[in-house]
Protein backbone atom coordinates (compact mmCIF):
# COMPACT_ATOMS: atom_id res chain seq x y z
CA UNK A 1 0.00 0.00 0.00
CA UNK A 2 1.47 3.34 -1.05
CA UNK A 3 2.10 5.96 1.59
CA UNK A 4 -0.45 8.78 1.80
CA UNK A 5 1.03 12.15 0.89
CA UNK A 6 -0.19 15.71 0.49
CA UNK A 7 -1.10 16.40 -3.15
CA UNK A 8 -2.09 19.66 -4.82
CA UNK A 9 -5.60 18.53 -5.68
CA UNK A 10 -7.54 19.91 -2.71
CA UNK A 11 -11.10 21.18 -2.92
CA UNK A 12 -12.36 23.95 -0.66
CA UNK A 13 -16.10 24.20 0.00
CA UNK A 14 -17.35 27.35 1.78
CA UNK A 15 -19.80 26.92 4.65
CA UNK A 16 -22.05 29.97 4.79
CA UNK A 17 -24.63 31.13 7.36
CA UNK A 18 -28.25 30.47 6.44
CA UNK A 19 -30.95 32.65 8.01
CA UNK A 20 -33.85 31.07 6.11
CA UNK A 21 -33.49 27.52 4.70
CA UNK A 22 -36.65 27.84 2.59
CA UNK A 23 -35.64 31.12 0.96
CA UNK A 24 -32.06 29.96 0.47
CA UNK A 25 -33.03 26.75 -1.30
CA UNK A 26 -35.67 28.51 -3.40
CA UNK A 27 -33.14 31.11 -4.57
CA UNK A 28 -30.38 28.70 -5.49
CA UNK A 29 -32.81 26.31 -7.15
CA UNK A 30 -34.11 29.24 -9.22
CA UNK A 31 -30.56 29.89 -10.41
CA UNK A 32 -30.19 26.29 -11.52
CA UNK A 33 -28.23 24.89 -8.56
CA UNK A 34 -28.81 21.26 -7.61
CA UNK A 35 -29.62 20.64 -3.95
CA UNK A 36 -27.34 17.76 -2.94
CA UNK A 37 -28.08 17.74 0.80
CA UNK A 38 -30.99 19.12 2.78
CA UNK A 39 -31.36 18.80 6.55
CA UNK A 40 -33.05 21.08 9.06
CA UNK A 41 -33.23 18.72 12.09
CA UNK A 42 -31.57 18.02 14.46
CA UNK A 43 -29.36 20.77 13.01
CA UNK A 44 -29.36 22.83 9.84
CA UNK A 45 -27.14 21.76 6.96
CA UNK A 46 -27.70 22.42 3.26
CA UNK A 47 -25.52 21.81 0.21
CA UNK A 48 -25.97 22.99 -3.38
CA UNK A 49 -23.89 22.55 -6.52
CA UNK A 50 -23.68 24.31 -9.87
CA UNK A 51 -21.25 23.44 -12.67
CA UNK A 52 -18.03 22.52 -10.85
CA UNK A 53 -18.42 24.18 -7.45
CA UNK A 54 -20.53 23.76 -4.33
CA UNK A 55 -21.82 25.90 -1.47
CA UNK A 56 -22.77 24.60 1.97
CA UNK A 57 -24.94 26.34 4.56
CA UNK A 58 -25.46 26.01 8.29
CA UNK A 59 -27.05 27.81 11.23
CA UNK A 60 -25.80 31.41 11.58
CA UNK A 61 -24.08 32.70 14.68
CA UNK A 62 -26.19 34.54 17.23
CA UNK A 63 -26.92 38.12 16.23
CA UNK A 64 -26.36 37.68 12.50
CA UNK A 65 -28.49 40.17 10.56
CA UNK A 66 -29.00 39.29 6.89
CA UNK A 67 -29.81 42.94 6.12
CA UNK A 68 -26.23 43.94 6.94
CA UNK A 69 -24.90 41.56 4.27
CA UNK A 70 -21.68 40.98 6.18
CA UNK A 71 -22.14 37.51 7.68
CA UNK A 72 -20.50 35.38 5.02
CA UNK A 73 -19.12 35.14 1.54
CA UNK A 74 -16.75 33.35 -0.80
CA UNK A 75 -14.86 33.77 -4.06
CA UNK A 76 -15.47 31.63 -7.14
CA UNK A 77 -12.51 31.82 -9.53
CA UNK A 78 -13.51 31.28 -13.18
CA UNK A 79 -11.94 31.60 -16.63
CA UNK A 80 -14.47 34.20 -17.82
CA UNK A 81 -17.16 35.88 -15.73
CA UNK A 82 -19.52 37.04 -18.50
CA UNK A 83 -21.01 33.57 -19.24
CA UNK A 84 -21.75 33.02 -15.55
CA UNK A 85 -23.47 36.37 -15.26
CA UNK A 86 -25.49 35.66 -18.41
CA UNK A 87 -26.55 32.24 -17.11
CA UNK A 88 -27.70 33.60 -13.74
CA UNK A 89 -29.55 36.60 -15.15
CA UNK A 90 -31.38 34.39 -17.64
CA UNK A 91 -32.31 31.99 -14.85
CA UNK A 92 -33.66 34.92 -12.83
CA UNK A 93 -35.80 36.08 -15.74
CA UNK A 94 -37.20 32.60 -16.11
CA UNK A 95 -37.90 32.16 -12.39
CA UNK A 96 -38.87 35.68 -11.29
CA UNK A 97 -39.84 37.41 -14.52
CA UNK A 98 -37.03 39.94 -14.08
CA UNK A 99 -33.41 40.33 -13.03
CA UNK A 100 -33.11 40.83 -9.27
CA UNK A 101 -30.91 43.94 -9.33
CA UNK A 102 -31.76 45.48 -5.96
CA UNK A 103 -32.65 44.35 -2.47
CA UNK A 104 -31.88 40.84 -1.28
CA UNK A 105 -31.35 38.46 -3.05
CA UNK A 106 -29.82 40.15 -6.11
CA UNK A 107 -27.06 40.06 -8.69
CA UNK A 108 -24.77 43.01 -9.40
CA UNK A 109 -24.70 44.22 -12.99
CA UNK A 110 -21.92 43.24 -15.36
CA UNK A 111 -20.19 45.86 -17.44
CA UNK A 112 -18.32 44.70 -20.57
CA UNK A 113 -14.67 44.16 -19.70
CA UNK A 114 -15.30 43.86 -15.97
CA UNK A 115 -13.56 41.00 -14.16
CA UNK A 116 -16.08 40.24 -11.41
CA UNK A 117 -19.68 40.35 -10.24
CA UNK A 118 -21.50 39.34 -7.06
CA UNK A 119 -24.51 37.23 -6.13
CA UNK A 120 -26.09 38.28 -2.83
CA UNK A 121 -28.34 35.54 -1.43
CA UNK A 122 -31.33 35.79 0.94
CA UNK A 123 -29.06 35.47 4.00
CA UNK A 124 -26.85 38.34 2.85
CA UNK A 125 -23.94 36.13 1.76
CA UNK A 126 -21.84 37.47 -1.12
CA UNK A 127 -20.73 34.91 -3.70
CA UNK A 128 -18.18 36.81 -5.81
CA UNK A 129 -17.24 35.48 -9.25
CA UNK A 130 -13.76 36.61 -10.26
CA UNK A 131 -11.88 36.13 -13.51
CA UNK A 132 -8.66 34.22 -12.89
CA UNK A 133 -6.53 36.53 -15.00
CA UNK A 134 -7.81 39.67 -13.30
CA UNK A 135 -4.87 42.11 -13.45
CA UNK A 136 -2.64 41.77 -10.40
CA UNK A 137 -1.76 45.47 -10.53
CA UNK A 138 -5.30 46.62 -9.83
CA UNK A 139 -5.25 49.50 -7.36
CA UNK A 140 -8.28 48.92 -5.18
CA UNK A 141 -7.98 52.35 -3.59
CA UNK A 142 -7.74 54.25 -6.85
CA UNK A 143 -4.69 55.00 -8.98
CA UNK A 144 -1.99 57.10 -7.33
CA UNK A 145 -0.96 58.33 -10.79
CA UNK A 146 -4.19 60.26 -11.34
CA UNK A 147 -5.33 63.61 -9.97
CA UNK A 148 -8.44 65.77 -9.89
CA UNK A 149 -11.55 64.58 -11.68
CA UNK A 150 -9.72 61.68 -13.36
CA UNK A 151 -8.84 60.33 -9.90
CA UNK A 152 -12.44 60.73 -8.73
CA UNK A 153 -13.62 58.72 -11.74
CA UNK A 154 -11.10 55.99 -10.98
CA UNK A 155 -12.19 55.87 -7.34
CA UNK A 156 -15.79 55.57 -8.51
CA UNK A 157 -14.80 52.65 -10.76
CA UNK A 158 -13.32 50.83 -7.76
CA UNK A 159 -16.38 51.53 -5.61
CA UNK A 160 -18.78 50.48 -8.35
CA UNK A 161 -17.08 47.39 -9.75
CA UNK A 162 -15.12 45.98 -6.80
CA UNK A 163 -17.06 47.07 -3.74
CA UNK A 164 -20.51 47.07 -5.31
CA UNK A 165 -21.28 50.43 -3.72
CA UNK A 166 -23.10 52.52 -6.33
CA UNK A 167 -24.11 55.11 -3.75
CA UNK A 168 -20.50 55.79 -2.71
CA UNK A 169 -19.44 55.85 -6.37
CA UNK A 170 -22.15 58.41 -7.09
CA UNK A 171 -20.94 60.58 -4.22
CA UNK A 172 -17.33 60.31 -5.41
CA UNK A 173 -18.16 61.52 -8.93
CA UNK A 174 -20.50 64.25 -7.69
CA UNK A 175 -17.83 65.55 -5.33
CA UNK A 176 -15.09 65.27 -7.95
CA UNK A 177 -17.12 67.16 -10.53
CA UNK A 178 -17.95 69.92 -8.04
CA UNK A 179 -14.33 70.32 -6.89
CA UNK A 180 -12.43 69.75 -10.11
CA UNK A 181 -14.90 70.07 -12.99
CA UNK A 182 -14.04 73.65 -13.90
CA UNK A 183 -10.37 72.82 -14.54
CA UNK A 184 -10.80 69.26 -15.79
CA UNK A 185 -10.27 68.10 -19.36
CA UNK A 186 -13.43 68.12 -21.48
CA UNK A 187 -13.40 64.34 -21.87
CA UNK A 188 -13.19 63.84 -18.08
CA UNK A 189 -16.16 66.18 -17.54
CA UNK A 190 -18.10 64.27 -20.17
CA UNK A 191 -17.19 60.90 -18.65
CA UNK A 192 -18.20 62.16 -15.22
CA UNK A 193 -21.63 63.21 -16.47
CA UNK A 194 -22.13 59.92 -18.31
CA UNK A 195 -21.08 58.02 -15.19
CA UNK A 196 -23.57 59.98 -13.07
CA UNK A 197 -26.29 59.08 -15.56
CA UNK A 198 -25.44 55.38 -15.35
CA UNK A 199 -25.23 55.38 -11.57
CA UNK A 200 -28.47 57.34 -11.19
CA UNK A 201 -30.19 54.79 -13.42
CA UNK A 202 -28.82 51.96 -11.28
CA UNK A 203 -29.96 53.71 -8.11
CA UNK A 204 -33.41 54.46 -9.51
CA UNK A 205 -32.91 58.22 -9.22
CA UNK A 206 -33.45 59.69 -12.67
CA UNK A 207 -34.44 63.22 -11.69
CA UNK A 208 -31.26 64.93 -12.95
CA UNK A 209 -30.49 62.73 -15.94
CA UNK A 210 -32.02 65.09 -18.50
CA UNK A 211 -30.03 68.04 -17.14
CA UNK A 212 -26.80 66.03 -17.18
CA UNK A 213 -27.55 64.88 -20.74
CA UNK A 214 -28.05 68.47 -21.88
CA UNK A 215 -24.79 69.53 -20.22
CA UNK A 216 -22.99 66.56 -21.73
CA UNK A 217 -24.14 67.27 -25.29
CA UNK A 218 -22.84 70.82 -25.00
CA UNK A 219 -19.25 69.64 -24.39
CA UNK A 220 -17.02 69.68 -27.47
CA UNK A 221 -15.14 66.42 -27.95
CA UNK A 222 -12.93 64.82 -30.56
CA UNK A 223 -14.25 61.75 -32.35
CA UNK A 224 -12.07 59.50 -30.21
CA UNK A 225 -13.25 61.15 -27.01
CA UNK A 226 -16.85 60.97 -28.16
CA UNK A 227 -16.54 57.21 -28.70
CA UNK A 228 -15.24 56.79 -25.15
CA UNK A 229 -18.16 58.71 -23.71
CA UNK A 230 -20.74 57.00 -25.91
CA UNK A 231 -19.43 53.66 -24.65
CA UNK A 232 -20.26 54.81 -21.12
CA UNK A 233 -23.65 56.08 -22.24
CA UNK A 234 -24.25 52.70 -23.83
CA UNK A 235 -24.12 51.25 -20.34
CA UNK A 236 -27.09 53.43 -19.36
CA UNK A 237 -29.18 51.94 -22.16
CA UNK A 238 -27.87 48.44 -21.42
CA UNK A 239 -28.74 48.83 -17.75
CA UNK A 240 -32.27 49.98 -18.58
CA UNK A 241 -32.72 46.98 -20.91
CA UNK A 242 -31.21 44.63 -18.34
CA UNK A 243 -33.57 45.72 -15.59
CA UNK A 244 -36.65 45.94 -17.83
CA UNK A 245 -35.80 42.87 -19.95
CA UNK A 246 -36.55 44.58 -23.27
CA UNK A 247 -34.67 44.23 -26.59
CA UNK A 248 -32.08 46.84 -27.60
CA UNK A 249 -33.46 50.05 -29.03
CA UNK A 250 -32.04 51.85 -32.04
CA UNK A 251 -28.95 53.91 -31.47
CA UNK A 252 -29.56 57.43 -30.17
CA UNK A 253 -27.97 60.49 -31.69
CA UNK A 254 -24.28 60.93 -31.01
CA UNK A 255 -22.47 63.54 -29.00
CA UNK A 256 -21.12 66.70 -30.46
CA UNK A 257 -17.75 66.22 -32.15
CA UNK A 258 -15.31 68.84 -33.37
CA UNK A 259 -12.16 67.12 -34.53
CA UNK A 260 -11.02 63.84 -36.03
CA UNK A 261 -9.46 61.18 -33.83
CA UNK A 262 -5.67 61.42 -33.53
CA UNK A 263 -3.65 58.78 -35.38
CA UNK A 264 -3.44 55.55 -33.45
CA UNK A 265 -6.65 56.02 -31.47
Amino acid sequence: MSEAVVRANETTVPMLPCVSPEETLAFYRALGFEVTYEQTRPYLYLAVEWSGFGLHFTKPAAGVDAAKEDAGGCLVMVDAVAPYHAAFTEAMRQAYGKVLSSGRPRITRYRPGASRFTLVDPSGNSVIFIQRDEPQELEYGGSKKLTGLAKALDNARILREFKGDDRAAFRAVTSGLRRHGAKAAAVDRALALATLMELATALGESGQIEAWAAELHAIELTDAERRRVESELGQVAALERWRADVPPASEAGGLRGTAPAPDGD
